[in-house]
């Protein structure tokens, strides 16, 4: 075989390039001319923020205005004011209650009115608070009201207040001073409009919030009539909330708010309907049995001041007209998940429950209630107080496990004697929300 000169070894090498050349102008085109595969459809998210609104009109006292409009907003919303509590913000109010995700739902806006006093809590104790215009906190309110009526066309006829603690005091003033702006109030763990009336410039009334101020129901109702004198048009629905429990604004506070409201809305004193939507609720409606009675009010046996849980807003939404969902408010499903399991002998049985908060929000300080089997009663437990010992029991956190973050779990147990039926039960409320078992 003839070595290979340096020329021939030249034209050797350009027909192997140029071959090569050939062969990967097709594969080039095809990368460059192929169309890449089309991405993923992917489902909306909602874009939705809560918002700082400055320069919403007059604002004696200088309150800050939050605001969440949802992406689903309807042409002509309806508004709902989130009061927040002594010590929070109405970004607090906005992070610890689930209005706004029931904004999401309904298409509504939501105003979170926020204290810039040192107190954080509102004035509802002032003269000026508690006369329509007179000044003070209720005054920028409802000029926020006004701003949100006018920038997105908002149903004037569908105006509703809301709040905690002290929130709750400022709707019983805000329904009390501006009848014509609201169509209804939640309040929970409130006290009655004018209950803590002060003409010393303190904020506090210690007989009110002890429970020790009682009056005639006119005379609570006279107050609410003294707010806008000569009125006599609409007044306002109101929703009431309170735990017998509660040590920082006392239970009796909610007799005297029941008083005041149905004697303002001229409905009787005795209940025209009285169930129990949730073990360890009383919910007594007046004037009317339907889910829009005049007036509502629910007791929540062994429940302290914190009582708000998710699911609660909801309710407060169905009492407002806003809930499409029907006729029987129900919590929100999947708030809580209950596993329980039992191990039995003769006569006696240990029974494992592990809790879990599905919801969005943390959960600070727990009530399990769940009703046992006929004939089992429980003789000890662990991770929870469990009263009473037989029938309906509700299990209350212990000072170790009462925060469960979301998707976080505790798991408690008790031992009980039993008859013959040694199965768990079958159903759990947590903090009044129905959970899956």
């Amino acid at each position: 075989m003839p070595t290979p000169t340096p020329t021939s070894t030249g034209r050797l090498l350009r027909t192997a390039l140029l071959a090569l050349v050939a062969a990967l102008v097709p594969l080039l085109a095809a990368v460059t001319l192929t169309a890449p595969p089309a991405a993923a459809a992917r489902p909306a998210v909602p874009t939705a923020t809560l918002t700082e609104v400055t320069d919403f009109g007059t604002n004696p006292s200088s309150l800050r205005m939050y605001l969440y409009v949802p992406d689903s907003v309807t042409a002509h919303p309806a508004v709902v004011v989130a009061v927040h509590y002594c010590t929070g913000s109405g970004p607090d109010m906005y992070n610890a209650t689930e209005w706004h995700q029931l904004a999401d739902t309904y298409g509504f806006v939501v105003i979170y009115p926020s204290v810039t006093r040192a107190s954080k809590c509102f004035d509802v104790s002032s003269p000026q608070a508690l006369k329509r215009d007179g000044g003070s906190d209720p005054v920028g309110i409802k000029s926020m009201i006004d701003w949100v009526t006018h920038t997105y066309s908002a149903d004037t006829t569908k105006i509703y207040a809301t709040g905690i603690s002290s929130g709750a005091m400022m709707t019983n003033v805000l329904l009390g001073d501006y009848p014509d702006v609201f169509a209804a109030g939640a309040a929970f763990s409130g006290v009655p409009f004018g209950c803590f009336a002060t003409t010393d410039g303190s904020e506090w009334n210690s007989a009110c919030a002890n429970g020790t101020v009682t009056h005639t129901p006119q005379e609570w109702g006279d107050p609410v009539r003294a707010a806008h004198p000569g009125y006599a048009g609409h007044r306002p629905r109101m929703q009431l909330w309170h735990g017998t429990e509660d040590a920082t604004l006392r239970y009796p506070n909610f007799g005297e708010e029941i008083k005041q409201w149905t004697n303002v809305l001229g409905v009787a004193q005795t209940p025209a309907a009285t169930d129990s939507p949730v073990s360890g609720w009383t919910r007594t409606r007046y004037g009317a049995t339907g889910d829009q009675a005049p007036v509502e009010a629910i007791s929540l046996q062994g429940v302290g001041h914190n009582l708000y849980s998710y699911g609660m807003a909801s309710r407060a939404l169905t009492f407002f007209g806003l809930d499409s969902s029907g006729p029987a408010p129900q919590p929100p499903p999947g708030a809580c998940k209950v596993t329980a399991t039992t191990n039995a002998w003769n006569t006696g049985l240990t029974a494992s429950v592990t809790i879990t908060n599905t919801g969005p929000t943390t959960i600070n300080g727990w009530q399990l209630a769940f009703t046992l089997p006929a004939g089992q009663a429980i003789t000890n437990g662990w991770g929870a107080g469990y009263a009473p010992a037989t029938g309906a029991v509700t299990a209350t956190n212990a000072s170790y496990d009462g925060t469960l973050a979301p998707n976080a779990s505790v798991t408690i147990g008790y031992q009980a004697s039993h008859t013959g039926n040694s199965a768990a039960p079958g159903a759990y409320t947590l903090n009044g929300t129905s959970c899956t078992a």
